[in-house]
């Protein structure tokens, strides 16, 4: 149990933790990948601004044009470093489609041919501004021509690369680190409730110890005592109160036995014992008017003690029995499931139970209908114990509520060798 709990906040921690880290490393790469992008994109729309082509004479200064930058609300990057480095590429394309211009830097990765492909196949989509070949490109309308003009892409991207791949290494790191600060910190945090449940497990072991002996000599002090008096209705109530005092006391100590102790296991055919645990309840349900069918898998062995095994299929079966109305039905089933599992179920017609209610069944005292505490000698304490032998045996509990059913199911792991063969 405790386990599960450490667990389950070590998961908590570092989902939070992972979450964080996956938002903060989208925002960091995402904002810088967009901010990178936004400036070159405008430094290309500013290069294309600033294009004339080479045959023609400069009707103005590169000066004038950009003056003329603030009336085409771009900013200037003409004497920026970053401007002045980058390596731009323009083809100018006549209306007629003939290629008038390339400019082609002399130390280049792409030559004038495949410049060429590429502004006419810009050209032919219509998109003014976008990407392609690690290639940013601008396609701007310069009344006698059109201007396709690019920037290499491949610094950015390998810088974007680069900082994608080293904020995974460290983030990686950090978060491993973390997990075992997670543990640490899960261990510290569940500590102080283990020892609480332990110390309460101790004490309800060692009052049951000492309850057994008063309750005895009050048993054998009422007995001695009706034997001279004879019938009396006070000594009659001492009697029965005694007895189902003796009986929660027999409880709380298969209770506390059961989560204290670990059982002998041993290879236990499944199939014999639940049917072995069956056969008495056959009359009982047929006496109270209930339908009960069984149907049980042959060979189905598992590892485990015997003497807690049909303890669960005698508190599965008593609980549908106490929970069932006549003429009603309770089935019983053996059967080997899924993923080398054993399946053992108990179902009865009832009254669903409320997903609320359904995590506490297994609490100790819990009982459906608090009014009728200690009714028939019954505590609440049944399905806890079938849910500590349960877990001792590597297995789970588990109920559903459907269609007018209640279905207690127990899974165990199948020993797939029967040691008698």
């Amino acid at each position: 149990m405790f386990k599960k709990s450490r667990r389950k906040i070590v998961a908590s921690i570092m989902a939070v933790l992972v979450t964080l880290w996956t938002g903060t490393l989208c925002v960091i790469y995402g904002s810088s990948y967009l901010e990178v992008s936004r400036r070159n994109r405008e430094m290309l729309a500013r290069h294309a601004e600033l294009y004339l082509l080479p045959e023609k004479p400069q009707t103005a200064p590169v000066k004038e044009a950009h003056r003329l930058g603030p009336g085409s609300g771009i900013p200037h990057f003409e004497d920026t470093p970053a401007f002045q480095l980058s390596t731009f590429y323009s083809v100018a394309i006549s209306e007629a489609g003939e290629i008038l211009s390339v400019t082609n830097p002399k130390i280049s990765v792409h030559d004038d041919e495949e410049l060429e492909n590429l502004a006419r196949l810009i050209l032919e989509s219509g998109k003014t501004t976008g990407v392609r070949d690690n290639l940013v490109y601008h396609m701007a309308d310069k009344g006698e021509y059109t201007l396709v003009a690019f920037m290499d892409n491949t610094i950015m991207q390998e810088s974007m690369t680069t900082l994608f791949r080293y904020t995974l290494i460290f983030g990686g790191i950090a978060i491993l680190l973390l997990f075992f600060v997670a543990v640490y910190l899960a261990r510290k945090i569940v500590k102080p409730l283990e020892e609480s449940y332990q110390k309460q497990r101790q004490f309800i072991s060692d009052a049951g110890h000492e309850l057994k002996t008063p309750v005895a000599v009050v048993s054998a002090n009422a007995e001695l005592l009706s034997r001279q008096i004879g019938e009396n209705p006070w000594l009659s109530n001492i009697q029965y109160e005694n007895r189902r005092m003796g009986a929660l006391i027999s409880q709380l100590l298969e209770l506390a036995r059961t989560e204290q102790v670990a059982p002998p296991m041993e290879p236990v055919n499944l199939s014999l014992l639940v049917a072995g645990e069956a056969l008495p309840f056959e009359s009982v349900m047929f006496e109270q008017g209930l339908v009960f069918s069984c149907d049980i898998a042959q060979d189905i062995w598992v590892l485990g003690n015997s003497t807690q095994l049909k303890q669960i299929a005698a508190i599965l079966l008593d609980n549908a029995l106490h929970h069932c109305s006549p003429g009603k039905e309770v089935s019983l089933a053996l059967q080997k499931g899924p993923r080398s599992l054993v399946s053992l179920s108990v179902t009865n017609d009832g009254e669903p139970i409320p997903p609320s209610k359904q995590e506490q069944l297994f609490e100790r005292f819990y009982r459906g209908d608090s009014a009728r505490t200690g009714e028939k000698g019954r505590y609440g304490l049944g399905l806890a114990i079938a849910q500590a032998i349960v877990r001792s045996h590597h297995g789970e509990i588990q109920v559903q509520c459907g269609q007018g059913k209640v279905k207690f199911t127990v899974t165990l792991p199948f020993l797939s060798v029967d040691p008698k063969k």
